[in-house]
């Protein structure tokens, strides 16, 4: 009975430990199985390596200014809307000044084939004091609302400019209704003879601080925050495919503007008709990466007093011209609606890339642009 009682118990305990034994083995397999390296494990842990964020290629820094592509706006204005600016632009006016701060600046021709120039700038908290300051007429409030711009000028045409920002319900800064205290008179201007029409000033550096204490909105709308213009990737430039550009002329009817192309500077030189186009303020000489010739219909809206009518939407039988890096390019231009952004297009149909830095933009009749080598 002992040795039953004795072998029960062997067997009893030779069971437990073999019990025991099998509830460690996991136990050892997976610490094994961590211990070996295998394919499986350093594929697992690839994704720990990297997973910190990392910028991707061609990403766009947070402080691009949306109208050139190039990061320079600073830490206040980034997501900012920027602003737009009516030019006087006549000899009488001449020198203007703050204009050659400007990103993108637009000339279409106004009464008598005389032009205006809208000047836009991507930091709002970067405006320059300009002068002199004009009037709308109505295409150039439909240009500004593509970029979301506030819109400045010193009154406008009662006929149908007036419908026209009513019903584009822009944000505007009006010498003759709510300028907000950013446009008055320059005296010295006024003191050294000038007509007081061109004497028109806008206070850009107190632009931030009235925009906010008058409740006017500085966040740029969902649509329009993307780039304004299809730009080459980062750190890339790219001629356009063609021919040489060395000179380009655009007439205008009243007036007309050259470009000559500084191969130093990569930039095309701005003259007013065939003297350089100078900032009195900066001293500096209008200069652009890209030159933009739009050709559209402009017609006599009002003969008395010679107000045009302009098409600002284009379309694919709408040509022009994208000069850059010392070539041009044939293009066709469009504008979808009045809140889209111009979109311009190469033989192929697809939208052309254009070069990162400042741009200036033509409207004018078809055929009033020559363009050579030299």
């Amino acid at each position: 009975m002992k040795k039953r009682i004795l072998a029960f118990c062997s067997a009893l305990l030779l069971g437990l430990t073999v019990l025991s034994g099998c509830q460690s083995t996991p136990a050892e397999e997976s610490s094994t199985s961590s211990a070996a390296p295998t394919e499986t494990a350093e594929a697992t842990a690839t994704p720990e390596a990297t997973a910190e964020p990392t910028e991707a290629p061609n990403a766009e820094p947070a402080n691009v200014n949306l109208l050139t592509g190039l990061p320079t706006l600073t830490e206040e204005a980034a997501g900012k809307r920027p602003v737009a600016v009516m030019i006087n632009n006549v000899e009488a006016a001449l020198p203007q000044y703050g204009i050659s701060a400007a990103d993108v600046i637009f000339e279409i021709p106004v009464e008598y084939d005389l032009t205006r120039l809208m000047a836009l700038y991507g930091d709002y908290t970067q405006v320059p004091d300009v002068c002199s300051v004009r009037s709308c007429r109505y295409y150039y409030p439909i240009l500004a609302v593509g970029f979301d711009a506030v819109y400045v000028h010193w009154g406008m045409d009662e006929t149908i400019a007036r419908e026209t920002v009513t019903r584009l319900d822009i944000d505007r800064v009006d010498a003759l209704e709510a300028s907000y205290g950013l446009l008055g008179r320059d005296q010295a201007r006024l003191d050294s003879g000038y007509a007081l029409e061109h004497t028109g000033m806008f206070y850009g550096g107190k632009l931030p601080e009235a925009l906010e204490n008058n409740g006017i909105r500085t966040d740029l709308d969902e649509a329009h925050q993307g780039a304004a213009f299809n730009f080459v990737p980062q750190g890339e430039n790219a001629a356009p495919q063609g021919d040489a550009a060395g000179s380009v002329r655009v007439d205008f009817g009243g007036n007309y503007s050259t470009f000559t192309y500084d191969a130093e500077t990569a930039t095309y030189l701005k003259n007013y008709k065939d003297s350089p186009h100078m900032d009195s303020a900066s001293g500096e000489q209008l200069a652009f990466e890209n030159v933009i010739v739009l050709e559209t219909d402009i017609s006599v809206r009002d003969a008395a007093i010679g107000l045009k009518n302009v098409n600002w939407q284009g379309g694919a039988s709408y040509h022009g011209y994208y000069i850059s890096e010392g070539a041009v390019q044939p293009i066709t231009w469009s504008k979808a609606d009045e809140y889209s952004p111009l979109k311009f297009f190469g033989e192929d149909g697809e939208e052309v890339q254009i070069n990162r830095g400042k741009t200036y933009i033509a409207m004018t009749y078809p055929g009033n642009c020559t363009i050579s080598e030299s």
